[in-house]
């Protein structure tokens, strides 16, 4: 077994959480894991006509800061290069609005603290 396992199984749970929190919130998840060459999102879903684009990031401790906040510029370039590529799998005429979001998930994943921040970055 890896020593990544552990870090990859919160992972997986993390996303978990997170897309069953969106679903609940109305969010249909259409996509997980969408992986390209330079590049990956988490969950990506529906709310409505809107095509959300969401990172889940997870901390056992928020005593460092947010999971939200090690979302850095190069994170953010690294996701809209991702989004770029889905839109484009989607060959519509008129693509849909979309927004970036971000699920950060705290704690013991029992317990686990979530907070979606909506529109978190723009694709600028």
């Amino acid at each position: 077994m890896s020593s990544d396992a552990p870090h990859l199984a919160r992972g997986r749970a993390a996303e978990d959480l997170a897309a069953a929190h969106l679903a609940a919130h109305g969010l249909r998840i259409v996509a997980r894991n969408f992986r390209v060459a330079g590049g990956e999102i988490d969950l990506i879903a529906r709310h409505g006509e809107e095509l959300v684009f969401v990172e889940v990031r997870s901390r056992r401790s928020a005593a460092y800061g947010s999971a939200a906040e090690t979302v850095n510029a190069a994170k953010r370039r690294r996701i809209r290069l991702a989004a770029e590529h889905y839109l484009a799998g989607l060959r519509q005429r008129t693509l849909p609005p979309c927004r970036f979001d971000i699920v950060s998930v705290t704690g013991a994943l029992d317990a686990a603290q979530l907070d979606w921040l909506c529109g978190a970055f723009t694709n600028d």
